[in-house]
């Protein structure tokens, strides 16, 4: 069975400042609304500018999977807003066992790797955050201090659900808080967030290879990182 989609209509897709804050997207002069009805209204005119852009580039039907950031700002309204608490408080759990954390025992090469490249994250989650955590050889949990993870859970907290949303992405396809921290405060641009997220697995695939169908499936993440990292600078 085929999935009705809505087919472009309107000529000119655009924004306007919104009653009550913010800047609202249009389809000639028509409010754009969310999937579950509320008006697609966004915190900044460039966010809303770039969501405007992407109706705009609609050609036949509308396909919310060449739609990111539209899709982040419906799950923010949607999604996020009415579960705030609950959102921030799960991403914050990754504190507790996070990847830059979780250390190999072995090959030397590969040590040194995950030490180079993470080491200097943790330096600096503990001086911006005190929130020191702790590393660990192999994959048993360690438990990590309870003031570091409250600290850490604080500046999630102080998101607001449209950061949140973008930041949920950040989190999930890096598997690690502390490089999404990196990136939403500039310590580390999003390219370099990947790569550092990469470092297991790169050293797999240049010890065994690549499989092709893992390595588009790669490609579609990292673009997602990369779009996530712009919709959350979009959001100041």
């Amino acid at each position: 069975m085929s999935v009705w989609a809505p087919r472009r209509f309107w000529t000119t897709a655009g924004t306007v400042p919104a009653e009550g804050g913010g800047f609202a997207v249009q389809l000639d002069g028509k409010p754009v609304r969310t999937p579950l009805k509320a008006p697609l209204v966004l915190p900044t005119e460039g966010l809303a500018q770039a969501v405007a852009a992407e109706w705009q580039a609609v050609e036949g039907k509308v396909d919310p999977s060449v739609m990111p950031f539209t899709r982040m700002a419906n799950s923010a309204i949607d999604k996020v807003a009415p579960q705030f608490a609950a959102v921030a408080g799960m991403l914050a759990e990754y504190g507790g066992s996070d990847l830059t954390c979780y250390r190999a025992e072995r090959p030397e090469g590969l040590v040194a790797r995950q030490a180079k490249g993470w080491d200097p994250l943790l330096d600096w989650t503990a001086a911006t955050f005190a929130a020191p955590l702790h590393p660990t050889p192999g994959v048993m949990p360690r438990p990590q201090p309870e003031a570091s993870l409250a600290a850490l859970s604080a500046a999630v907290h102080a998101m607001t659900p449209f950061q949140l949303a973008a930041f949920h992405d950040l989190v999930a396809l890096s598997g690690s808080l502390v490089l999404a921290l990196a990136v939403t405060r500039g310590r580390l641009r999003a390219e370099e967030a990947w790569t550092l997220s990469r470092i297991d697995e790169t050293w797999q695939i240049e010890e065994w290879g690549e499989d092709e169908e893992a390595a588009e499936a790669t490609a579609r993440k990292h673009v997602d990182f990369l779009q996530a990292d712009r919709f959350f600078a979009l959001c100041r």
